[in-house]
């Protein structure tokens, strides 16, 4: 996707106060598609959730494999026998453990913590057309 092309009609620091401002640009009919929120200044945040060890690399192994077993029973069984479905949500609950203890062990050494990144900016600008400015300006009241 292409770098937006426009002029800059509004800057903020957090991202909701950009979504607001083009919401209310969008109550008043100006056209979507040539409105662009562009943020600056990006940064990687990572924070760290808790510990990882290998009872817990065992429990998301069996809620993952559960999960994959429920829709394998659901879509492969037609006989509608709760032992067939059991069989599945056990088995891929198994061999979900495994292969999470397995993927643990291997790299144990490199992390031992769970985590969620994400990817944030200093500032947003919400970006129109050259041609739309005045109008933009008018319908936010700057």
């Amino acid at each position: 996707m292409p770098a937006p092309a426009g002029e800059v009609v509004a800057t903020f620091t957090e991202y909701q106060e950009a979504v607001s401002f083009v919401e209310k640009l969008i109550e008043k009919e100006f056209p979507v598609g040539a409105i662009a929120i562009v943020g600056t200044g990006l940064r990687t945040v990572e924070r760290v959730r808790g510990r990882l060890d290998y009872s817990k690399a065992a429990i998301s192994g069996a809620s993952m494999g559960a999960w994959i077993g429920l829709f394998v029973a659901i879509f492969a069984d037609d006989s509608g026998d709760v032992k067939t479905f059991a069989f599945y949500l056990l088995t891929f609950a198994g061999i979900g453990i495994f292969v999470n203890i397995i993927r643990f062990a291997l790299t144990r050494n490199k992390r031992g913590f769970i985590s969620a990144s994400m990817i944030v900016a200093s500032e947003y600008q919400v970006q129109v057309p050259s041609n739309l400015v005045a109008q933009a300006n008018q319908i936010s009241g700057l």
